[in-house]
């Protein structure tokens, strides 16, 4: 039986991402330290698991090329947030942390509130704030 999920990313410098991530407000994982290779951190009150590996660390174990993610998306992250001010906040956090925004701060359908960024190393991240008291046919 599955006890936890984790995510594995690729980062071209693991210092730089160890900021970005810190200034994004993840909580670093004091069971791994921090080395040339590696380091984790927990997202959210669940406490999943991101791991970040230099490129060529994650390249070895996985037996596969690491996408390029200038040309396209390898996956998107979605971070579920309370407000859509915190979506605002974690987005300025984004930016002020040196990563881009690829969707600025915005409601859709009446229902949602959502904006994405892209972190230092090209990964897309998708925030969004549900009202489901909003959705229509509820």
């Amino acid at each position: 039986m599955t006890k936890e999920i984790w995510i594995n990313l690729p980062v071209k410098d693991i210092n730089k991402a160890v900021t970005f991530f810190t200034k994004m407000g993840f909580t670093l994982n004091e069971r791994n330290p921090v080395t040339e290779t590696m380091a984790s951190f927990f997202i959210g009150e669940k406490k999943m698991v991101l791991m970040l590996f230099r490129d060529d660390v994650l390249s070895g174990f996985s037996g596969s090329n690491i996408a390029d993610t200038s040309k396209g998306n390898e996956v998107l992250f979605s971070i579920d947030a309370e407000s859509p001010q915190e979506v605002d906040e974690m987005l300025l956090k984004a930016e002020n942390a040196g990563g881009t925004i690829y969707a600025k701060g915005g409601e859709k359908d009446g229902w949602m509130y959502g904006g994405g960024f892209i972190d230092l190393d090209g990964h897309r991240w998708s925030l969004l704030h549900m009202d489901f008291s909003k959705m229509p046919g509820q």
